[in-house]
């Protein structure tokens, strides 16, 4: 099973690098490999091992790719070249960062305060740069700039964006939004955070036909953090994509992505999810003995895992406390030329929640998203062990509109 998806994974990356339409390789369609993969014993471990060696293949095949602009940090993921973040370091925390050689290379005003991005002095490296940084500032919040890959996967798809719509607001932080007529009117506004325009590509198209699918009318805020570059999909840019929502007071937000913790992020996260805004999150594809994802993993995110037509959790979805709700993860989404593909994830589950409780928020707040939660609860379908568990977390919610792929 393991070498049977290794070859697949390698064949599939050697023929897509020169057709993506942004810097991080789309996934593979593994679902019928794993499929056939009982959910129990060393099944379950050789499903796990089958995912994530296409998470390492990806990543392996991103960092040759584009060596100059990224490496890997100590626990291999990836990580842009040579810069950090500092989230509101104070005034002597920068002259001395100066002094040391670090160059400012850009600061923005967030929610959470201004985030800086340091670039390391000559013939430093980017660890070394870190632990110097959080040496002298203990007290300060200092990070590599991670990079987050898309948890599913869809054909590719690439034209202009749409106007505006109304009812649900949602923000979508993802890659840029086709344009596709499932869509007619649906997004509110794009913007791009890895660049200075939105790119349209694949998985953030699909992923909005689906917010709209289950919130018809509903006003998506999109946000590109890809951009096709190759640092696409950087902790710098998702932080900066949070605020621009925070600032535009959309009360939900879908992340269909995954990567490592980052003290950044996790920073700006907790600050939105005090404020009353709604954060969803895919939990990943990397199977159900692997470590937990972020951002599903933070505190004040909702988790979201897959199921299949038959309401069973998707063999290479992640399991754990961070798992809040379960939706379709194996449907059909936008796909070029204004058809629908089928598409397999838990990049596809997170829309289904996001725009449910969308439905329940006209506005951010505490009490209107504890409102929001307890009627989604109410709503969700139990699934496995009575109550809550790491599998199907809260149980399963569902689209009357959404069509499962089996």
């Amino acid at each position: 099973m393991k070498k049977l998806a290794l070859l697949f994974a390698a064949v599939w990356l050697a023929a897509a690098s020169a057709a993506a339409q942004i810097s991080l390789p789309q996934v593979p369609q593994v679902g019928g490999v794993l499929d056939r993969v009982p959910d129990a014993g060393d099944a379950v471990t050789s499903a796990t091992e089958s995912v994530r060696d296409v998470r390492r293949l990806r990543i392996r095949d991103l960092l040759r790719q584009h060596g100059r602009e990224l490496e890997a940090d100590p626990d291999g993921q990836p990580i842009v070249r040579s810069q950090i973040l500092a989230l509101a370091p104070n005034a002597a925390a920068l002259d001395a960062a100066r002094a040391a050689g670090f160059e400012i290379v850009r600061s923005d005003e967030m929610e959470a305060g201004a985030l800086v991005t340091l670039r390391a002095p000559p013939r430093m490296s980017t660890r070394r740069a870190l632990e110097q940084l959080r040496e002298a500032d203990p007290q300060g919040t200092y990070d590599f700039d991670h990079l987050h890959i898309e948890s599913g996967a869809a054909p590719v798809v690439a034209m202009a964006q749409q106007g505006a719509g109304a009812r649900a607001r949602i923000g979508l932080i993802d890659s840029g939004v086709a344009a596709h007529e499932s869509l007619n009117g649906a997004i509110a506004a794009q913007r791009g955070f890895s660049g200075e325009n939105a790119i349209p590509a694949a998985h953030g198209t699909a992923v909005a036909s689906l917010i709209v699918n289950a919130a018809p009318g509903a006003r998506i805020y999109v946000a590109d953090i890809y951009g096709g570059a190759p640092t696409g999909g950087a902790s710098s840019a998702l932080a900066r994509a949070l605020s621009w929502l925070a600032s535009e007071r959309v009360p939900v937000i879908n992340v269909s992505l995954v990567g490592p913790r980052n003290r950044i992020v996790e920073a700006v996260v907790a600050r939105l999810g005090a404020q009353g805004f709604l954060i969803i999150a895919a939990v990943g594809n990397d199977g159900p003995a692997a470590p937990p994802l972020y951002p599903a993993s933070y505190a004040h995110v909702v988790g979201v895992t897959g199921v299949d037509a038959r309401g069973r959790v998707l063999n290479e979805a992640g399991r754990g406390a961070q798992v809040d709700f379960a939706a379709l993860g194996a449907t059909r989404a936008a796909a070029p030329r204004d058809r629908a593909a089928p598409v397999r994830g838990t990049s596809y589950a997170a829309p289904v929640v996001a725009a449910l409780l969308a439905t329940r928020m006209s506005a951010p707040g505490e009490a209107e998203a504890t409102r929001a939660l307890a009627g989604l609860r109410a709503q969700a379908r139990d699934l496995g062990p009575r109550g809550r568990d790491n599998t199907y977390g809260d149980g399963l919610v569902e689209s009357s509109r959404a069509v499962a792929v089996r």
